[in-house]
């Protein structure tokens, strides 16, 4: 245990701030309770006689909190969900030098404690502020002389409550106890002094991690364009543009006590309610907006009788990164899905990948490999931080007996599904992270847990083929026909195979050794053990061939190219992989060089999905009852042929890391038209195919200091250069 505690501390520092140069406390009030959903508001007065050219503040509180400075708004949302370790909480760091000015200035902070654990948080216990703004001259820290209370106007609603997944709960905010103008420099109210409570770096908060992703994208309010009532003309439903993160604003007039219901279209989603607000109105005019975000396609306004409605709005706030991938085709069944999957990728993105934003916001790992794979055809390289953020977060979650589960942070799971772990720190989990991104900077940090969880945790037989492991829960995918025993060793033999690249990155030159040896021996005895002639199956499985086994077979190299032909024959008969491993079917026909079957199976599957008019992708095949565990409507891990169709359709994959070079080997099957563009660290790769007959006339842009090889249906190569090319093959 030490052991563990000592390496843990090592990789926390390397990426934290040290608790030791913070002069900042952790501060509340007295009559804070820190109970489920409680709001605290702080001021600060300060007097500057020189605005200096810069000031970092560091602030981190437990949950999440709102800034101003001289009325200005400068934080929308500040804070991530704690646990970048079971233990530790994560700060922010930004200049607020451009919001001060010469003489007296007020900083006021808004914060909301969860108070409760959920599948993406753990609760420290305590509702709590820490800023830390130091330099020559200006020292602005949270201490005893600044103001905090307990803000009564936020409440809790009455039953129904969210869902035990969420750590966030309803907010009812009551106007009649407002506080006018509590944030302003104008205000002439009194609060209460605050109340040190910890040292930072002390429990319950523990050590403080930087924030590594960007601060959200902020729309500021927006009109809805679209409006409708209730036939009985209480509800007012307000049409967003698409599936999006939005916290809703009203400004009404009335009088004191009536009750306004906030919820959206996706207040069930996935068969469990999510969060909901309420606001109760004060005498005359007033505007409001809820700072819990919630998701859908629209926001339903519940007004009651006696109520004028003045304006409505939204604003949309989201992770940073742009929409800076694209792809199009002749058939634009196959450019839609691509939009949607990349719809249903960024709403599933925020303090962490998430499966849906609506159920549970957790981040189950098998759900972050298809969509971290996804980020880097669909969305600027500013998205790529998030499964950074998200690797580090797995590995420091590491058990003592060194086992590894998700989704973390989590205060209330604690169950390891052994497939989904392997899948993680495999090939198309940490290797592409780092192969796609080109940033190794992770690698040494984990490679020693990584290392232990494949060698300690797992166990290899007599023979050398992988042991099953049930976890505690043995899970390989939604639906039936599951044949976990192929699944195990392929998944494992891809873990081994990131591990050995890492290894040889790190000139761990024994443990590559080993790792080869071990990969040979699984490869020996592969077939021996689970192929029967037609197809893959494990001794004991009495389901249907399995789809996704087979497919797995293929992508891991296990299965010869002699075996194609049977197995491609297995994949025209057998569908039984859900959305989240129907990816890695699709995947196995382009290698095998299906790519009109490709296409035919992944229209097949998802027609029906796409006849829906959501704006994102589903869990299942289907809503409710046909879908899968809950049945949300915005589950990422559904968008693989977003991946398939910029990757293998248009065949723009890296040679090496970072897309520094890159390959083009175009799989058009039935499309005669096709492009598609990558945004990377180098610039945007931009390419246009036209099919004519055997022939494909491509337009090619390659990013300054990169080029590009384009590889033809005939196997034929061609060395391009940066700039714009156009060219027959």
């Amino acid at each position: 245990m030490k052991k563990l505690l000592i390496l843990t501390a090592c990789m926390l520092a390397t990426f934290s701030s040290f608790a030791t140069d913070w002069k900042g406390q952790w501060i509340n009030t007295e009559r804070c309770q820190s109970s489920t959903n409680t709001w605290l508001i702080y001021r600060k007065n300060v007097s500057i006689e020189k605005v200096p050219h810069s000031l970092n503040a560091r602030i981190a509180a437990d949950s999440k909190y709102w800034l101003w400075i001289n009325d200005r708004m400068v934080i929308f949302e500040g804070g991530l969900k704690r646990g970048p370790s079971p233990r530790d909480t994560y700060y922010d760091e930004l200049d607020i030098a451009p919001y001060l000015k010469a003489g007296d200035n007020t900083i006021a902070v808004l914060v909301w404690h969860f108070g409760k654990d959920g599948f993406s948080h753990v609760n420290s216990g305590k509702a709590a502020l820490l800023f830390d703004a130091v330099s020559r001259d200006i020292e602005i820290v949270s201490d005893q002389s600044w103001r905090c209370a307990v803000y009564e106007a936020y409440q809790d609603t009455e039953a129904p409550f969210p869902n035990y997944r969420l750590p966030e709960s309803n907010i009812r905010f009551d106007a009649r106890l407002e506080i006018p103008d509590w944030h302003k420099t104008t205000f002439k109210g009194h609060l209460p002094p605050a109340v040190p409570i910890a040292k930072a770096g002390d429990a319950p908060f523990g050590e403080l991690v930087k924030r590594n992703i960007p601060q959200w994208k902020n729309s500021g309010l927006i009109s809805y364009t679209n409006m409708r009532k209730s036939t009985a003309g209480d509800t007012i439903y307000c049409k967003l543009p698409y599936n999006c993160q939005v916290t809703p604003y009203l400004k009404v007039e009335g009088k004191a006590g009536a009750v306004i219901k906030i919820q959206t279209d996706n207040y069930e989603g996935g068969s469990e309610k999510n969060v909901r607000a309420e606001y109760i109105t004060r005498d005359g005019v007033q505007e409001y907006e809820s700072f819990g975000w919630m998701n859908g396609h629209e926001v339903w306004y519940v007004i009651p009788e006696g109520i004028k409605v003045l304006e409505m709005k939204y604003r949309e706030t989201g992770y940073d990164a742009e929409f800076s991938g694209s792809f199009s085709c002749n058939d634009p069944f196959y450019t839609e899905l691509w939009k949607r999957s990349a719809r249903t990728l960024y709403i599933t993105m925020r303090d962490n990948y998430m499966d849906c934003p609506d159920r549970e916001r957790a981040q189950w790992w098998g759900d972050e490999v298809n969509e971290l794979g996804e980020t880097f055809y669909a969305l600027s390289p500013s998205s790529h931080k998030l499964a950074v953020k998200g690797i580090h977060e797995l590995m420091n979650w590491q058990r003592e007996n060194g086992t590894i589960y998700s989704p973390v942070p989590a205060g209330n799971w604690f169950k390891e599904l052994p497939l989904q772990m392997l899948a993680s720190v495999g090939w198309y989990g940490f290797y592409t992270q780092y192969y796609y991104s080109a940033d190794s900077s992770f690698v040494p940090l984990i490679y020693d847990r990584l290392h232990r969880y494949l060698h300690d945790v797992w166990q290899l037989d007599k023979s050398g083929l992988v042991i099953e492991r049930s976890g505690e829960w043995s899970w390989g995918d939604w639906g039936e026909n599951v044949d976990i025993g192929v699944l195990t060793n392929c998944w494992y033999y891809l873990a081994l195979k990131a591990e050995k690249a890492f290894a040889l990155q790190l000139g761990k030159q024994q443990d590559a050794e080993n790792i080869t040896r071990m990969m040979e021996t699984i490869s020996k005895c592969f077939d021996i053990k689970f192929w029967t002639g037609k197809a893959y199956r494990a001794p004991g499985y009495k389901g249907e061939t399995d789809d996704r086994a087979q497919a797995m077979a293929v992508l891991s190299g296990l299965a010869s190219k002699d075996k194609y032909p049977a197995l491609v024959k297995v994949l025209k008969e057998e569908y039984h992989a859900s959305p989240y491993m129907e990816k890695y079917v699709l995947e196995a026909l382009f290698h095998m060089n299906q790519p009109e079957f490709a296409l035919q199976r992944m229209k097949e599957r998802y027609t029906k999905m796409m006849a829906y008019p959501y704006t994102t992708l589903f869990e299942g095949w289907g809503i409710g009852a046909e879908g899968f565990g809950g049945g949300t409507i915005n589950h990422a891990w559904s968008g693989g042929p977003l991946t398939m169709l910029s990757q293998k359709v248009c065949g723009i994959e890296p040679t090496s890391p970072g897309f520094k070079t890159f390959k083009i080997q175009p799989q058009m099957g039935s499309l005669t038209e096709a492009k598609a563009e990558v945004d990377t660290h180098y610039g945007k790769i931009s390419v246009q195919i036209r099919k004519s007959g055997n022939r494909l006339q491509i337009e090619l842009s390659v990013p300054e200091d990169t080029s590009a090889e384009i590889i033809s249906p005939k196997g034929k190569n061609k060395k391009i250069s940066a700039g714009t090319h156009k060219f027959m093959l």
